[in-house]
């Protein structure tokens, strides 16, 4: 995947990672002129989606990259909610605007050491990750590159935007709730949530509810794989982090014959989401025909209900942004978004004895749930879904309540995403077409360490219906 675009010399690569690392190598390009292109595109941008750069290390960096390495010389933006020393530390909150960050996160830290990436600049993201739309008090809103107008999701959306923009060819993304696969769909890119605990979330790990995985936010199947190659292990600040697995870009189409006869259920109201009619008859078609190119077979005989988190979710992840504020709270509420700010107030001492039970309680259920689904013996192999429940909405918010005309409630943005979340499983959302000239994604979810599977399924799609990588100018 080189270089697709009608402009025969775009200022930034338009094609993926992996074809500008080929490029470096051939002497096509060099890391110091895509960085200089890089840092010219953000400042001439109008999306908003970098808020920090640090270019005379960057620079350093390129200067210094070594094009034999998987990344070697990349430019990568870097999501806000990601640590990288002595960058700002601010959550996307401004009671904490002033803080910087001691450590570097352990995904980082392999992306430049062992990968060889130049870490170009901090993307934009949801105040302390916590919905899906990317506005912020501290910096404002972010813009979908396929319309001006529209949000790129969140709380990935700052690295959605400017990989789907033409501005960094890959980024990092974090999925505590669909963070990843939520602006992968809205901004036609590939997002993998890969199973709980398969890239360290070190050093210093905090779990709080215990579903972030990080990743990438790409525009083709191979830079995802060699991202969760360079990325992937155990590291022990992170007990929980999974045993390193090797091969996945080199693998890639190989498991196409395990997919003969896996079972496969199509749901359009996945975790009890409203979905638009006009975007599903698209993806229902995406999914019907990734059933025929993999002989795969569509069940309707499993049953796919999920419990709904409700509450409970809110109060478990409002105990960590609580925390995050400390004192400063709540003289500081007037200066959040207004999602976090109801958010912190609807759910003040309600994280009770009773209320940790009851959180557990669903939880359990959830997980019970899940592992009927995709029992070996009676479920399916994946549940195929959407990413989100319509096209992207307003940049400003706020979040829609009505999906193709139907209401779905404000809670309605999240439930085709938090399952695998709460249950640990890998999900992927994959571009599948457009409505109104916006992307949608179709979400492929397998069991626990499936992630190869996942990959050569959108794998199939990439080959047989190719996806623009970049917006159109």
């Amino acid at each position: 995947m080189g270089n697709p675009t009608n402009d025969p010399t775009p200022a930034t690569w338009q094609g993926d990672a992996v074809g500008l690392v080929d490029a470096f190598r051939s002497g096509e390009r060099s890391p110091v002129e895509e960085l200089e292109a890089t840092h010219a595109a953000i400042d001439a941008s109008d999306l908003n989606a970098v808020c920090f750069t640090d270019r005379d290390a960057a620079m350093t960096a390129a200067r210094n990259a070594d094009v034999s390495l998987p990344f070697g010389g990349v430019p990568v933006g870097i999501k806000e909610l990601t640590r990288v020393e002595g960058w700002p530390d601010t959550d996307a909150s401004v009671p904490l605007k002033d803080r910087i960050a001691g450590h570097t996160a352990t995904m980082v830290q392999r992306i430049v050491e062992r990968g060889g990436a130049v870490l170009a600049g901090q993307t934009t993201a949801s105040e302390f990750g916590g919905v899906n739309l990317t506005r912020t008090v501290l910096h404002g809103a972010t813009h979908n590159p396929w319309q001006h107008g529209r949000t790129p999701g969140g709380s990935s959306g700052g690295s959605a935007s400017a990989v789907a923009g033409g501005i960094f060819p890959i980024a990092t993304g974090g999925d505590g709730g669909g963070s990843i696969r939520i602006p992968a769909g809205f901004t036609g890119l590939v997002g993998l949530k890969g199973t709980f605990g398969r890239i360290p979330l070190g050093p210093n790990t905090e779990y709080g509810n215990l579903t972030v995985s990080t990743g990438c936010m790409a525009r083709s199947v191979r830079d995802t794989a060699r991202w969760f190659d360079v990325s992937n292990g155990h590291d022990p600040t992170d007990p929980l982090s999974l045993p390193r697995v090797d091969g996945w870009e080199r693998e890639l189409g190989s498991h196409l014959e395990d997919l003969r006869g896996a079972r496969v259920a199509v749901v359009s109201d996945w975790g009890g989401a409203v979905t638009s009619p006009i975007m599903w008859e698209l993806l229902d078609e995406a999914a019907i025909n990734l059933i025929a190119d993999c002989d795969m077979t569509r069940v309707d005989d499993v049953d796919t209900k999920v419990p709904a988190m409700g509450g409970a979710w809110s109060i478990s992840g409002m105990i960590s942004v609580r925390s995050e504020l400390g004192d400063l709270y709540p003289n500081c509420a007037d200066d959040l978004t207004p999602e976090m700010k109801f958010g912190l107030a609807s759910t003040e001492g309600k994280y009770t004895e009773e209320g940790r039970a009851r959180i557990e309680r669903r939880r359990s259920e959830v997980n019970e749930a899940m592992a009927r689904i995709f029992d070996p013996a009676s479920g399916v192999d994946f549940v195929i879904t959407a990413a989100n429940p319509d096209v992207a909405f307003d940049a400003e918010g706020p979040l829609p309540s009505v999906f193709g005309g139907v209401e779905g409630g404000m809670g309605n943005n999240g439930r085709l995403t938090f399952p695998c979340n709460l249950h640990g499983n890998p999900a992927i959302s994959v571009p599948a077409g457009s409505v109104d000239g916006l992307p949608i994604g179709l979400q492929i979810i397998g069991r626990h360490f499936s992630e190869p599977l996942l990959l050569d399924l959108a794998l199939t799609m990439e080959r047989n219906r190719p996806w623009p990588l970049v917006a159109p100018k």
